[in-house]
């Protein structure tokens, strides 16, 4: 304990850090308790079909992928505190028109039903390639360079916190008023905050300077050629993207709670946040104990612990079982999180963080989506739980062929990269 208190929590003393992560916080639990109640209305009054919900992960994908380069490009060249300011307003007036959609006395969209969420979670896919090109680097600008490890665990702990509350707060909303829109109406409320302590951070994020004047697909090139030729963050960004895109069984539990455990959608939040809340016990874990100098062993075996459990879980056949499992796969994923981040962070130079950034979340971010598609496809397909189990098994076999390709990465010291 005297270590976190030495190190770890002086961090906080950085004022615009305090902001970012209070920013942070809310805008995650927004946008988990957004989607966490889309999932619920299209599941249980649109279609119970484990299909369509994985298409709504790709109904995000598809956009984030097409625009992710472009807004790494964006994040290297503008201030990315307007570029995020300009997101968290976006993300505000689609969860306005959320609410509007099922608000009774308006019905602004009143015959459009299922595809106003579609359309709702197409622009979310747009609105997030510029987020996660630009959240990650803008929090390297306002904390010290001896702070990169700690920024990365706080910055996981404050996700994985709004990644709790956020899907058990819109579980049992959902539930209880068998409707959501108190659900959307939080979310609005939500995200004011978030746009109030991004605005309150003074650091503007400027864009550093570049040696010449570089096109899009330019900056594209440049971007990619780093990732592809440096192996410890390539290898780095594969494990956690075939991990994410074969262990997608998170997109599933609104049908596993439903067909395998036979229980309603207020125990779809409490089931949905488990991976959180096992992410959060082990973000405080690695406060006090940061993986550095068994940094890539961590991340291994963090890996194939994500799908021993994921295999675990599916074989469950009672609520508490399933909770257990899915808190074991949030916790060694967020190992797996923190390594990547603390490689990335130390390993990119500064006038290519918001490149680097977007192809981080190419890799990682749409991954989550396509990996949903992939478990509902496959679902329908072989069935709900086989599909679960391939999903586990593939991803600790992707552990052994990385492994085999870069076997220098269980001897990575992050130490070595300050």
């Amino acid at each position: 304990m005297a270590l976190l208190k030495t190190e770890s929590l002086q961090i906080f003393k950085i004022k615009e850090f305090r902001l970012f992560v209070m920013a942070r916080f809310f805008m995650t639990l927004a946008i988990q308790m957004q989607f966490s109640t889309i999932y619920l209305q299209v599941y249980y009054e649109y279609s119970k079909e484990e299909i369509v919900l994985g298409l709504i992960g790709l109904t995000e994908a598809v956009p984030f992928v097409i625009t992710s380069f472009f807004s790494g490009h964006v994040s290297d060249n503008f201030y990315r505190k307007r570029i995020i300011l300009l997101g968290v307003i976006a993300l505000l007036m689609g969860a306005l028109l959320l609410y509007l959609n099922v608000e009774p006395l308006i019905l602004l969209f009143k015959n459009t039903g299922i595809i106003a969420l579609f359309a709702i979670v197409f622009l979310f896919g747009i609105i997030r390639s510029f987020l996660a090109a630009s959240l990650q680097p803008y929090m390297s600008q306002i904390v010290p360079r001896q702070f990169y490890t700690h920024s990365a665990t706080w910055n996981s702990t404050a996700w994985h916190t709004g990644a709790i509350l956020g899907p058990v707060v819109a579980g049992l909303v959902y539930g209880f008023s068998n409707n959501a829109r108190l659900c959307h109406l939080i979310e609005v409320v939500l995200f004011l905050l978030a746009l109030f302590y991004i605005w309150r951070i003074n650091h503007k994020g400027a864009p550093e300077k570049q040696e010449k004047k570089e096109s899009v697909l330019e900056g594209m090139k440049v971007g990619l050629n780093f990732v592809f030729k440096n192996k410890m963050v390539l290898s780095a960004l594969s494990l956690d993207l075939f991990a994410v895109l074969f262990g997608g069984a998170v997109a599933l539990i609104p049908a596993f709670t439903d067909k395998v455990l036979h229980l309603g959608p207020e125990v779809y939040g409490l089931l949905r946040t488990a991976p959180a809340i096992g992410a959060l016990a082990m973000a405080f874990v690695m406060a006090v104990y940061p993986p550095a100098k068994k940094a890539g062993l961590a991340l291994i075996w963090s890996v194939i612990a994500f799908g021993v459990f994921t295999i675990l879980f599916a074989l469950s056949t009672t609520y508490w079982m399933a909770f257990a499992m899915l808190f074991f796969t949030g916790a060694f994923d967020n190992v797996s999180v923190v390594v990547r981040h603390s490689i990335l962070q130390l390993s990119t130079p500064d006038n290519m963080r918001g490149r680097v950034s977007a192809i981080n979340s190419v890799f990682i971010g749409s991954s989550n989506e396509i990996g949903a598609f992939e478990s509902g496809a496959t679902a329908k397909l072989f069935g709900l739980v086989p599909s679960i189990i391939v999903g586990g098994g593939l991803t600790i076999l992707v552990v052994g062929v990385i492994n085999k390709i870069n076997p220098k990465l269980k001897k990575l010291d992050i130490n070595r990269l300050q």
